[in-house]
């Protein structure tokens, strides 16, 4: 747990309490061996000459994977080397994982649709939305990789930077803009996006223009003026929440912004620093965290504040250790109060006290929804984020079929669904048809355990995963959905999030209901986060077998029936009621089947 409180003003800071009652502390070096100087990912950057590596060379090669340091530095260039871990027996079978940087998910239908079609001529036929608003391809081979990122930056979108030891992708509301403000944001968000872009020319050389000599000689990459010769320890994220609205998860992002406003017009943003959810099993000195705020920043300020932070990271952060790289971790060394003097001796002036900040909620977007003069949206859910024909479910048709008839502006959002925007009033009717003739569920169709819930891929292609998420966690929400409905709790507003392991992509540490790979088909279950996005939840069982998760929460959903507050979340029950308490009623049932 990160804060004892379910209702934390934004001005208070954020205690550290790790799930399970662990106490975070300082990596330390074995005893007699004398820590390194740095990481061996360290080492590969710095030599890389502007992370051109030996790319270029391997590319044109006949072997179908990378080496081990070239391995490394494609994650800057937006590629992930996998292989298929179902059929490893005659040896591995690789492929990649391309993901495109679209800041606050916002793209065109043309730009869609280039996605599709290279997921139909290189990739596996589908296109997945993460939870960082990108879309990413998968299986595609090596010797179409260079063709498959010239097509994409030929749609005016790029995959540099998507992944790797820099900014990932900026998160902001990707629905349409109507307010001035909402106007505002939207460009001050693009606007940090390209400031915190890698300055390398290696990127269009080796994938697109392919010319890597310079007057007969071989290039020398300039130093990059923010990233320098060894980038940042670790990934780094940023999220700016619109007014009231916290989907992109704000307290979770290395920084994250939190939008002001008076009326219509923007006053600035409370800045937090430090949010983070990898961890790793058995090592208490990693751990999910909750951001702090740190101050409040006019809209003429922010993207220098945001600058600084960045670079106090790049000078601070552990280059030693890759599991205490990130910002939290020096967040949580130094505090809030060290962290903040140094930013204002780089600002060269003291920041202005956090503001009052409304409640936020998770907005998902789905449905119908209007934003002026005759102008519509429409939210559609995506399961887990993987837009794909499946039987009768054939959402890549459908939406292909609407969007090439309407060509409307294309939403992903951070809870790996899909909006498609600028209809009018009277083209909803055919729009649904068309939909539910390729068998597209729409809002009302869906429960709400399935509309909230999300998953990371996980096998067979994730190299870090060690249990199912996304293959697995459709036939979750079947079991709880029967239960859900049984209890009358069909329309609570309930949220699972499950990965395949502790890093915790789909975010999973501030859900109700956090699902986490811990060996193969046994999972550690947390429980007591909250839909807003305040409270990281704690761990409730270890090592539960994937078909015991639903029958483990059945008492305790037949508790939060009896024992709830009005207008109680399942989440803040389960913080108040107590988990010694929960573990000491449900213990005496363990068949987990009968009612308390």
């Amino acid at each position: 747990m990160s804060d004892p409180s379910i209702n934390r003003p934004a001005s208070a800071p954020v205690p550290v309490t790790l799930p399970g009652g662990l106490r975070p502390g300082k990596p330390a070096s074995p005893p007699g061996k004398v820590a390194p100087e740095r990481s061996g990912v360290e080492v590969i950057k710095t030599e890389s000459n502007g992370l051109r590596g030996r790319l270029a060379e391997e590319l044109a090669t006949d072997s179908d994977h990378f080496q081990e340091r070239e391995k490394q530095l494609i994650k800057f260039h937006g590629i992930y080397q996998q292989d298929d871990r179902d059929n490893r027996k005659g040896g591995k079978a690789y492929s990649f994982l391309i993901r495109s940087r679209i800041p606050g998910g916002r793209l065109t239908a043309e730009q869609y649709l280039v996605h599709e079609d290279l997921a139909d001529r290189f990739g596996n036929g589908t296109l997945r939305i993460t939870t960082r608003q990108d879309f990413q391809l998968h299986g595609i081979l090596k010797g179409n990789l260079k063709e498959t990122i010239r097509t994409v930056n030929e749609a005016l979108i790029t995959t540099l930077g998507a992944c790797g030891d820099v900014v990932r992708n900026v998160m902001y509301s990707p629905a349409p803009v109507a307010k001035p403000y909402e106007r505002e944001i939207e460009r001050i968000a693009l606007r940090i996006s390209d400031q915190l872009l890698p300055r390398t020319r290696a990127y269009h050389e080796i994938w697109i223009d392919g010319e890597p000599v310079v007057n007969g000689k071989e290039h020398v990459e300039p130093v990059d003026p923010l990233y320098r010769d060894a980038y940042l320890p670790r990934k780094f994220k940023i999220g700016v929440a619109y007014p009231g609205d916290n989907s992109i998860d704000v307290y979770t992002q290395d920084v994250g912004l939190i939008a002001l406003v008076e009326g219509d017009r923007l006053i600035g943003f409370n800045v937090l620093v430090g949010g983070g959810l990898g961890m790793t099993h058995k090592k208490p000195e990693t751990f999910p965290r909750l951001a702090d705020p740190v101050g409040f920043v006019t809209p003429e300020e922010v993207e220098r504040v945001v600058e600084e932070i960045v670079l106090i990271q790049r000078d601070h952060g552990d280059r030693v250790n890759r599991k205490n790289a990130r910002l939290k971790y020096l967040v949580h060394r130094w505090g809030i109060d060290r962290f903040r003097r140094e930013l204002e001796s780089r600002l060269g002036y003291a920041l202005k006290p956090v503001a009052p900040t409304p409640p936020l909620e998770l907005e998902l977007y789905l449905g119908w929804h209007t934003y002026g003069d005759d102008r519509w949206y429409l939210g559609l859910s995506v399961e887990n984020g993987r837009i794909q024909d499946a039987g009768e479910r054939r959402l890549k048709a459908g939406l292909n079929a609407v969007i090439r008839r309407f060509r409307p502006g294309i939403g992903l959002t951070p809870s790996q669904d899909i909006i498609l925007t600028g209809f009018r009033k009277a083209d909803q009717e055919a729009v649904e048809d068309i939909l539910r003739a390729y068998g597209v569920a729409l809002e009302s169709e869906l429960s709400s355990a399935r509309k909230y819930a999300m998953a990371c891929p996980a096998l067979p292609t994730c190299p870090l995963a060690i249990a199912e998420a996304e293959r697995v966690l459709p036939g979750v929400i079947d079991d709880l959905e029967r239960e859900l409905s049984a209890l009358g709790l069909d329309g609570e507003k309930l949220s699972v999030r499950m990965t395949g392991c502790p890093n915790g992509c789909a975010r999973p540490y501030v859900a109700d209901i956090g699902i986490v790979g811990r060996s193969l088909d046994q999972y550690t279950l947390f429980l007591g986060g909250r839909l807003d996005g305040t409270r990281l939840n704690r761990v409730y069982r270890d090592l539960v077998p994937l078909r015991d998760l639903v029958p483990t929460l059945r008492p305790i959903l037949n508790l939060f029936k009896q024992h709830r507050e009005a207008g109680e979340s399942f989440g803040d029950f389960c913080t108040r009621f107590g988990f010694e308490r929960l573990l000491s009623l449900t213990q005496e049932y363990p068949d987990h089947a009968q009612a308390i």
